[in-house]
C-alpha cells in the first residue's frame, strides 16, 4: 500500500533541541528509506515539515513508522496519512481495446 504522510512542524524546537534532535532525526529517516517504507521524502515548500511517499501495509503501519522519528517521538511533529493508488477511472480509456 502507498501512504502520503504528510508531515508539519507544530511545535519550532529551540536551537538547542535541534542541535540534539536533527542528527539522529536524519540517520532515523534514512533508514526508513534503506529499508524501503519510505521511497520519496520531500520539504514542504508551504510551511515547515516533510512529505513522504511511503511503501508500507496499511495507514496504522506508516504512523507506527513515522512515530519512531525523533521529532514525532520529541512533539515537535505531527503527521496527516492519505492512502493512494492508481488512478482507476484511467481504466476506461483503454477498455475499449
Amino acid at each position: 500500500m502507498k501512504v502520503l504522510a504528510i508531515g508539519a512542524i507544530t511545535k519550532q524546537p529551540t536551537p538547542e533541541q535541534q542541535a540534539e534532535i536533527m542528527p539522529k532525526e536524519v540517520p532515523a529517516t534514512l533508514q526508513h528509506y534503506l529499508d524501503g517504507k519510505i521511497e520519496q521524502f520531500w520539504f514542504r515548500q508551504d510551511r515547515l515539515g516533510v512529505v513522504f511517499y511511503m511503501d508500507v501495509e496499511s495507514v496504522q503501519a506508516a504512523k507506527a513508522e513515522v512515530d519512531k522519528l525523533p521529532l514525532t517521538e520529541g512533539g515537535f511533529m505531527t503527521y496527516e496519512f492519505i492512502p493512494v493508488g492508481p488512478l482507476a477511472p484511467l481504466g476506461r480509456l483503454i477498455q475499449s481495446k
